[in-house]
């Protein structure tokens, strides 16, 4: 879990408590990761602790409920540095849903499918447009420009999917072959009622 190691690595820098946490993260990798939901950072933390991974201790507020403020252990230090030895890998295939929306377009027709690439191309532009007006914003911030480049070349890469399907959307919108069209037809028929 990336995100449990990341809790990981900024309690590194000294005790926290979720809120604080959240912050840095925000504050680390910029608008494009998208927010932490305070909920699940607590969730995280909690798992951490039962884990022997941080510690909890809390403290009390004069005017507000007790804070719990968490502090990396040993264990939790060698668990990060132990990910932190590992390539980053994707697991469990590759998953798209550009991908589930070609298939269900071309299943449709030749215009069906070119009418959903357009509106991605529409899409993936405008959303190039605006990683790149935020890459500019952020040149200062070294790991924010970092994800923002990623981001950059998923959208161009998401654009030469456009381009592939394209060209082969006459190859991709065939229609459902003759047997499995019968046994798509006798599953939607409604049973007997006897």
């Amino acid at each position: 879990m990336p995100i449990q190691h990341a809790v990981l690595a900024l309690l590194a820098d000294g005790p926290a408590h979720g809120y604080q946490i959240r912050t840095a993260f925000e504050e680390a990798v910029g608008p494009q990761w998208g927010g932490l939901n305070i909920g699940h950072v607590y969730q995280i933390l909690e798992r951490l602790t039962r884990d022997g991974r941080v510690t909890c201790t809390v403290e009390p507020q004069a005017a507000r409920p007790d804070r719990k403020v968490y502090q990396l252990t040993d264990a939790g230090r060698e668990e990060m540095e132990s990910w932190l030895a590992e390539p980053a890998e994707h697991t469990g295939g590759y998953r798209d849903d550009l991908v589930l929306k070609l298939m269900a377009a071309a299943r449709s027709s030749e215009e069906a499918l070119l009418g959903v690439l357009a509106r991605q191309r529409h899409h993936e532009l405008s959303r190039l447009k605006s990683l790149l007006a935020l890459s500019r914003q952020h040149r200062d911030t070294p790991l924010v420009g970092l994800l923002l480049d990623a981001a950059v070349l998923h959208t161009r890469a998401d654009l030469e999917l456009v381009d592939r399907a394209e060209q082969r959307a006459s190859q991709l919108a065939q229609p459902v072959p003759p047997q499995l069209a019968g046994e798509i037809d006798a599953d939607a028929r409604p049973a007997d009622v006897g």
